[in-house]
């Protein structure tokens, strides 16, 4: 990748990445053991990157990875009741529409996302359950938790996606402790919306991009296995 620092400067032993340095945002499968196949690779660039907070920018038009069911069906096209367990391959695909600036702090069970409408008009937050994210020299890895979380400017907020955190236990991708410790996130996550804390109280609905930042390139080993992996 290339960017400020080419493909991350930032390593599994806490080195910070640069603003402007081209990183990739990744998500795992659900198969069994420490570390699933990568399945969703978003190529992402740096905003901030400190002991406290992880911000990076996802421009339009990026090219990212993402599963489709094996005769290239996109996921949510299938039936509900088969949708984690008809066989699945993984297409490149570009993000259309606006872009998405994602924050995440170390060991939060979660990461959120904001969105705007054309023109910069905000539109709303997105918590993302999933794992604390696992740092590598390229960039980030988790594990998404199916259970999402809408919060919009005026602070009311609503769950998403419950359909399929159900139907996720039910096909045996999380076990009875796990999903109790899923909910249990997104009540800490509320919990922080309803005091209207970090980053929700930050403005980063006023921030913009740099316009002098290329759109990253996804690269040929996207789905590589890092080395060394920390929290």
């Amino acid at each position: 990748m290339t960017g400020t620092g080419g493909r991350g400067g930032g390593d599994a032993q806490g080195n910070r990445w640069r603003p402007g340095e081209q990183i990739l945002w990744r998500y795992r499968d659900h198969a069994p053991g420490p570390a699933g196949a990568v399945h969703i690779c978003r190529p992402v660039t740096v905003v901030r990157d400190t002991a406290d907070l992880l911000a990076v920018w996802m421009a339009p038009g990026t090219e990212c990875v993402k599963p489709v069911l094996a005769d290239g069906t996109p996921v949510h096209a299938e039936p509900l009741a088969t949708r984690y367990t008809a066989p699945r391959t993984t297409v490149r695909s570009r993000w259309f529409g606006t872009g998405v600036l994602k924050l995440a702090r170390p060991g939060d069970p979660w990461s959120v996302w904001l969105f705007w409408e054309p023109g910069w008009r905000f539109k709303s937050w997105y918590v993302n359950l999933e794992e604390p994210r696992s740092r590598w020299a390229g960039g980030v890895d988790s594990v998404d938790h199916f259970l999402d979380i809408s919060v919009y400017p005026d602070r009311t907020w609503k769950w998403r996606d419950e359909d399929e955190f159900a139907q996720a236990q039910r096909s045996g991708l999380m076990d009875a402790g796990q999903a109790l410790r899923v909910q249990q996130a997104g009540q800490a996550a509320l919990d922080v919306v309803k005091a209207w804390g970090a980053p929700f109280s930050d403005g980063w609905e006023d921030w913009r991009p740099d316009p002098s930042w290329d759109v990253p390139a996804l690269p040929e080993d996207w789905d590589r296995t890092p080395a060394h992996m920390t929290s």
